[in-house]
C-alpha cells in the first residue's frame, strides 16, 4: 500500500502564516513581559504587609457640649429617639463636676456634657475639649498622629501612641478627637 503526501503550495504557505502567528504572539507576550518588569523595577518597593494601613475605622462618639440643657434632651431624647444609655460625673482638671449623659441611637452614641456652674470660668478656648467635637475610631493611632503633626496640626496630646488618643483643631474649626482604644 502506498500512501501519497500531497504538499501544495497552498498547505505550505497555511502553515507558515500559523508559525508566523504563533511566533508573534510569543514575542507580543515577551515584550510585555519585559517591559512590566521594568517597569517594577523602577517602581519603589513597597511591603503591602509590613506597612500598617493607619486610618479611620468608625465613629466613636459624637459630643455635644450643652447649654440649655432642657431643650437639649428635648430634642434629642423626645423627637430624635436617643435613649439614655448611661450618665456619670467627671472628675479633675478641667473636667471637675462635668456631668456626661450618653445617648444612644442603634450604634450611634452621642455624649451630651453639662459643666458644673461653679467650674463654667475652666472650659477654655475653643480647642478645649470640653466643648463639641467628634470622636473618630482609628486602627492605628500613631502614623496618623505623626503625619498630622507633619503637616503642622497642634496635637493635644503628644502621647498620643502610648494613650491612644488625642484631639486636634481642623482646618474648619471642628474639634476632631482620635480613639484606638480597643
Amino acid at each position: 500500500m502506498k500512501i501519497y503526501i500531497s504538499t501544495s503550495k497552498k498547505d505550505n504557505n497555511t502553515e507558515l502564516n500559523l508559525i508566523r502567528k504563533y511566533c508573534f504572539l510569543a514575542v507580543f507576550i515577551i515584550v510585555g513581559t519585559v517591559c512590566s518588569s521594568a517597569q517594577k523595577a523602577d517602581s519603589p518597593v513597597v511591603d503591602k504587609k509590613s506597612e500598617p494601613q493607619s486610618k479611620v475605622t468608625g465613629l466613636r462618639y459624637i459630643s455635644v457640649h450643652v447649654l440649655e440643657l432642657e431643650k437639649t434632651l428635648k430634642l434629642y431624647r423626645e423627637i430624635l429617639g436617643f435613649k439614655l444609655a448611661d450618665a456619670e460625673v467627671l472628675h479633675g482638671p478641667g473636667l471637675e463636676g462635668m456631668l456626661v449623659m450618653k445617648l444612644r441611637a442603634n450604634d450611634l452614641e452621642i455624649g451630651l456634657s453639662v459643666t458644673a456652674p461653679e467650674f463654667l470660668h475652666t472650659i477654655g478656648p475653643i480647642g478645649n475639649t470640653n466643648h463639641n467635637h467628634i470622636m473618630l475610631k482609628v486602627n492605628n493611632i500613631g502614623p496618623i498622629g505623626d503625619k498630622l503633626k507633619e503637616e503642622g496640626y497642634e496635637l493635644e496630646n503628644e502621647n498620643y501612641a502610648r494613650d491612644k488618643y488625642t484631639f486636634f483643631v481642623g482646618p474648619n474649626g471642628e474639634i476632631i478627637g482620635l480613639s484606638s482604644w480597643d
